[in-house]
């Protein structure tokens, strides 16, 4: 995907098959009929390839070499070889790609200068001309964006959450996302406002449901899996020495895992922690109930 003219001459010399070879080891197993074309294979040649099984089309002239099976990596980068050249990963699947968010679209996102159709799968972006970034091998929008991107495409909770872990890498630029004509600039901006850099450090949606709950009802917003006398804790008030415990959807926990429960709470309570535990339904059924459990705990402890 990069430049092929700046790596034609690396194959000079080489068989037409040799090159076909080549030019696939560096993209996933991927090529475009155009990248071949540019190399000095003429369209006859590719076209016998196809019909020996030597390359198996995946999109408009995008080939698989010799398989079908496409790897994550083959996948994507045939999707950008799709919307040809200058094209890159954008919106939730650069997100994606950028580990900014465990949730892959079910569409592959991308955004090209050129003017290309969309396809199954492939949700194709118009957009002006933009300087590509590298990753992991293969080209993703700048990181601004890409957060424009989600900003309109992905739920505003999920947005507050991606914006929190590309602080947490250091790619949040606030100059940059200083835009206001854009689709997804209004929820960015909101998210901005309602930045929450504890999110960053959550494993669960059920923890970053207890950071709304918090917000909701004027609680502190705790820390996150911070280990305490030896054990690992889900949220943490350090200041007023309080623990809360989630206990997830599955609603019940092999044996093993309750005594290591049971075990992690005593110790805690031994090191002079309050330690609440809380379950999906209550933080979903009795939000309030648990605030108010919470916020009376976090007096307490100040009051002590």
């Amino acid at each position: 995907m990069r430049d092929v003219g700046r790596v034609s001459l690396l194959y000079a010399g080489l068989s037409a098959k040799d090159r076909l070879r080549a030019l696939a080891s560096r993209q996933f197993g991927v090529v475009a009929r155009r990248q071949l074309t540019h190399l000095g294979v003429c369209g006859s040649v590719i076209d016998n390839w196809v019909v020996a099984g030597d390359v198996h089309r995946i999109h408009r002239g995008v080939y698989a070499v010799g398989h079908t099976a496409l790897s994550t990596e083959g996948e994507l980068t045939a999707a950008v070889l799709l919307a040809g050249p200058d094209a890159m990963l954008s919106h939730g699947t650069a997100a994606w790609w950028l580990r900014l968010t465990n949730r892959r679209p079910a569409a592959i996102h991308v955004c090209t200068p050129r003017r290309c159709a969309p396809q199954p799968g492939i949700a194709v972006h118009g957009r002006r001309r933009l300087e590509r970034e590298w990753h992991r091998g293969i080209p993703v929008a700048p990181v601004a964006e890409v957060l424009l991107g989600f900003a309109a495409t992905e739920r505003f909770d999920d947005l507050r959450y991606v914006l929190a872990q590309a602080e947490y890498h250091g790619l949040l630029d606030l100059d940059a996302l200083n835009v206001t004509d854009r689709p997804g600039s209004a929820a960015l901006r909101a998210a901005l406002e309602r930045h929450q850099p504890q999110l960053a450090h959550t494993r669960s949606e059920f923890e970053r449901r207890l950071i709304r709950l918090c917000e909701a009802h004027g609680l502190p917003v705790p820390t996150f899996n911070a280990w305490i006398a030896g054990w690992l804790a889900d949220a943490v008030w350090h200041h007023q020495r309080v623990v809360v415990e989630l206990d997830g959807r599955e609603g019940h926990a092999g044996w093993a895992r309750i005594r290591a429960d049971h075990a992690r709470d005593l110790a805690l309570r031994a090191a002079g922690w309050v330690v609440l535990r809380y379950t999906w339904e209550q933080l979903e059924g009795t939000p309030g109930d648990v605030a108010q459990d919470i916020g009376r705990a976090l007096a307490a402890a100040i009051s002590r």
